[in-house]
């Protein structure tokens, strides 16, 4: 049986303890969000990374086919509409941290 994520499991007369050193054993909902948003926000740049460098690969081997120009293209296309969505999550984060006087939990999240 898997103890991760048992915090208190009784069943009959057998009880499990889970962990007391889990990370979010307690936490809230937000605090979990906002802690999973700084590992989001790196996947999304590494996922943009792996596009540009596809789209450039599609690119420079499509040897004049214009069939593939236009899929690396709109596959850079794609990449840059990703960023431009992601850069925008961030930065309205950061304002409705301002605003909510969230500015510890944002600092926490993002390491700043």
């Amino acid at each position: 049986m898997v103890r991760e994520l048992a915090q208190n499991l009784n069943i009959g007369d057998y009880s499990i303890e889970g962990p007391t050193d889990f990370k979010f054993a307690s936490s809230g909902i937000g605090e979990i969000v906002g802690t999973s948003l700084g590992y989001v926000f790196a996947a999304a740049g590494i996922g943009l990374l792996l596009m540009i460098i596809s789209s450039g690969f599609t690119l420079m081997m499509s040897a004049g086919d214009a069939k593939k120009a236009a899929a690396g293209k709109t596959t850079l296309t794609n990449a840059v509409i990703g960023f431009i969505l992601v850069f925008a999550a961030f930065w309205i984060t950061q304002i409705l941290g301002v605003i909510f006087g969230w500015e510890g939990y944002i600092q926490q999240m993002f390491g700043a």
